[in-house]
């Protein structure tokens, strides 16, 4: 539902638009930077430039939607990609071990993206419709419910790092909205004890060794713990003003692997240096910053959860994906947003994007 009433370009958060635009214009340069060492014709570059395109479209669409259109669609959205989830395992293609990937005429679609945003407006829609009885255990269990569906489906590709994170916007999400302390502690308890569970039932050993060589790094250091040992020397070279785009040997010279994704932080931290990462953690602070503001002054339940599950969402990839370049956390694949190369990640964020700038540009 498309509607110009109440809408004003004047009334868009233009801080919040500001930091995305710029935060992905980093991300881009990176990309380039990367691609100028493969010879194969900027091919990473000129798709992220196509996401951006189609992303950007889509945040300008969304933001002149009444955000009342996607409480509507929430459950459609969120049912849809569990059945791309369903479907993926056993019609989608094998990439780094995971069968999480639809490809299509040289372009590739990760359902993953869309469960995210699926389940963020799912829950909002619940939230809103609950009358603030938050306490009662058919909402906790109810949404956890729907949570570990798209959970264990993420899980069986494997993606155990998009899997957690599922997990982590639902958690959080009961925290915003003040859930019974004894169903949270229940929770973190059944965590616990499936994840010891994984351990020793679940977990792939590729899996297994991600999670040793962030407790020690020099267990194999030209083996599994190669990737984490590059990634360290990266940052660490970059100084204070970096090497200079195009100049960053680990990345130019291939030492760091999935350069363009994984570990884009490393990349902007060896050739755009200390001053470089600064300008960037600015970015994402005011990003933050703009979302909670969000969150403070709208009037819509429904707008102010889906603002929460986006500030979750962004804050929780940003902590992991520089956490695990640095050696702070393990590896998990998880993407810098809108920074680092994936359009599937980058078309949901930009959505999300827009749908608060409907929500904003209509004085909330």
């Amino acid at each position: 539902m498309l509607s110009l009433n109440k809408f004003s370009v004047r009334n868009f958060d233009w801080y919040l638009l500001g930091a995305v635009l710029l935060l992905t214009a980093i991300g881009l340069a990176a990309i380039y930077s990367v691609d100028l060492s493969r010879g194969a014709g900027l091919i990473f570059f000129k798709k992220q430039l196509i996401g951006v395109g189609i992303g950007s479209v889509l945040l300008f669409v969304c933001s002149l939607t009444q955000y009342s259109l996607w409480r509507n669609l929430a459950k459609w959205i969120y049912f849809f990609s569990m059945i791309l989830l369903l479907l993926v395992l056993f019609f989608g293609e094998i990439v780094n071990n995971a069968r999480s990937w639809f490809s299509l005429l040289g372009f590739s679609f990760q359902p993953v993206e869309l469960t995210k945003l699926g389940l963020i407006l799912i829950l909002a829609y619940i939230i809103s419709r609950f009358g603030r009885r938050f306490d009662r255990p058919l909402f906790f269990y109810g949404t956890g419910l729907l949570c570990f569906l798209s959970v264990v489906l993420v899980s069986l590709q494997p993606d155990l790092g998009s899997a957690v994170l599922l997990g982590l916007i639902w958690f959080g999400l009961m925290l915003v909205v003040g859930a019974r302390r004894l169903y949270v502690l229940t929770a973190v308890l059944a965590v616990i004890l499936m994840a010891v569970g994984g351990w020793f039932f679940f977990l792939q050993d590729y899996q297994k060794q991600r999670l040793l060589i962030f407790i020690n790094p020099n267990r194999d250091p030209l083996g599994s713990g190669y990737n984490l040992t590059q990634s360290i020397i990266a940052v660490g070279a970059g100084q204070f003003i970096g090497r200079g785009l195009g100049f960053g040997s680990q990345s130019q010279l291939h030492f760091l692997p999935e350069a363009q994704s994984d570990f884009i932080f490393s990349v902007i931290g060896e050739e755009l240096g200390f001053a470089g990462v600064v300008a960037m953690l600015i970015l994402f602070a005011i990003l933050f910053w703009r979302l909670v503001m969000i969150i403070r002054k709208t009037r819509d339940d429904f707008a102010a959860v889906v603002a929460s599950g986006a500030l979750i969402l962004f804050f929780i990839q940003f902590s992991i994906n520089i956490g695990a370049n640095i050696g702070l956390l393990p590896i998990t694949g998880i993407t810098l947003p809108f920074v680092s190369y994936g359009g599937s990640s980058l078309l949901v964020s930009l959505l999300l994007i827009g749908i608060l700038q409907s929500v904003v540009s209509r004085r909330y």
